[in-house]
């Protein structure tokens, strides 16, 4: 059995207000130029193939919500969080371009799951200048949902959901809703929510299918909050539906349908009109308009028909690009971006684990971090319809 840990985690839970580097991000967000290659800043993968596992590869990579750092979750278990030096000491394509061969600094902190890590999430409030609120949350199979210090890398509490039978029940998604005090997650055809005042066995239950046996079937495998405060929420399922509730009351709204996968991501666009889903199996982006949910607002393709693996996607800050790969996120504030790419890779029977690691490329199962051009304010002006402020711009 496992310490719940004490209720200090309570401290983290009243909303703050936000830092000045988040205020800028919201005031003038970078406008990123798509037009000019971004150069590679910093590299990771050494790191990934020293792992007990030599069939080790990253399954996802996510920014803290201030942007000092990012989180990488991989096959081994194991989650590495690095640091980001200071923005100004790596600005140079060519200074950096020669660390790019070799792992440019190591991790500051390395956790160790117990079993293979479903998801993970970033508390929503997360400050490098106030390691109380430095936090994340992550559910692993046969196990409760962690709650770690990304100060420290120690376990702070665990919330824990039992089945009929009294036996701990794992989620396979994990969200923190946005004001920060509960964590929603992800079960078969139920979401638990968890108050985070409250750690161990308290939980409220909602079943995704309604008695008409109409609603949400399957695995509830993604969760995703509406960053424009109208009390939303969608998550995807195994089933190849997404489902937008109410977060105050779980109420369904509405399922959508169209998916030719199970849906592994669901992200609402920066002014919380549009939601993107992306499935497994699936080489189809789905864009719909939650304002008018009767169709499909547009695909977009990527070649993710032939994998089980969750393919992130991310948008950039003003919501105009969409960028995916294995693991994919835009810099909260900066003109930067973080990869991970990487998958199970199957070597003839008789090549030895050294062989097998031996052949992998400098750009396989790796993370790095992208620095991008940018335009002036007047030149984004200048080059940018202004019309097209809530839809994504297809270029």
């Amino acid at each position: 059995m496992e310490d719940d840990g004490d209720l200090e985690v309570g401290e983290i839970m009243e909303e703050q207000p936000m830092t000045d580097d988040q205020s800028n991000y919201y005031s003038w967000p970078p406008a990123i130029r798509f037009d000019v290659p971004p150069h590679k800043t910093y590299h990771f993968s050494t790191h990934f193939r020293a792992s007990s596992n030599p069939n080790n590869f990253l399954k996802g990579v996510k920014w803290s919500p201030d942007g000092s750092c990012f989180l990488t979750s991989s096959d081994d278990n194991t989650l590495s969080l690095f640091t980001l030096p200071d923005y100004e000491s790596c600005t140079d394509e060519k200074a950096c371009s020669s660390a790019a061969l070799e792992d440019s600094f190591p991790p500051n902190l390395v956790m160790t799951e117990g079993e293979a890590i479903y998801d993970y999430c970033w508390y929503p409030y997360m400050s490098a200048s106030d390691p109380v609120s430095c936090v994340f949350a992550t559910t692993t199979r046969d196990h409760p949902i962690h709650l770690w210090d990304a100060s420290t890398g120690q376990l702070r509490c665990t919330y824990r959901a039992y089945d009929a039978m009294d036996e701990i029940t794992a989620a396979f998604s994990v969200g923190f809703n946005p004001t920060g005090t509960k964590i929603f997650a992800g079960y078969n055809k139920s979401v638990r929510i968890f108050d985070i005042h409250r750690p161990g066995r308290d939980f409220e239950q909602h079943s995704t299918i309604q008695g008409n046996k109409e609603g949400q079937s399957g695995i509830i495998s993604s969760i995703a909050f509406s960053p424009s405060h109208t009390g939303m929420l969608a998550t995807g399922s195994y089933s190849q539906t997404t489902a937008i509730h109410r977060e105050d009351n779980m109420e369904l709204l509405y399922v959508l349908h169209g998916q030719e996968g199970g849906v592994t991501h669901v992200q609402f666009s920066k002014d919380g009109n549009y939601l993107y889903t992306g499935g497994r199996k699936d080489p189809y982006i789905l864009c719909w308009d939650i304002r008018k949910t009767v169709e499909i607002v547009f695909k977009l393709y990527r070649s993710s028909e032939t994998t089980n693996q969750r393919i992130q996607f991310d948008t950039d800050p003003y919501g105009r690009h969409l960028d995916t790969v294995s693991g994919f996120g835009f810099h909260p504030f900066l003109p930067m971006a973080a990869t991970s790419s990487g998958h199970r890779r199957f070597g003839p029977l008789d090549e030895s684990d050294e062989d097998l690691s031996s052949i992998l490329r400098d750009d396989e199962n790796c993370a790095s971090v992208w620095s991008f051009s940018v335009y002036s304010p007047e030149d984004y002006a200048a080059n940018v319809d202004p019309g097209d402020s809530n839809g994504y711009n297809r270029i």
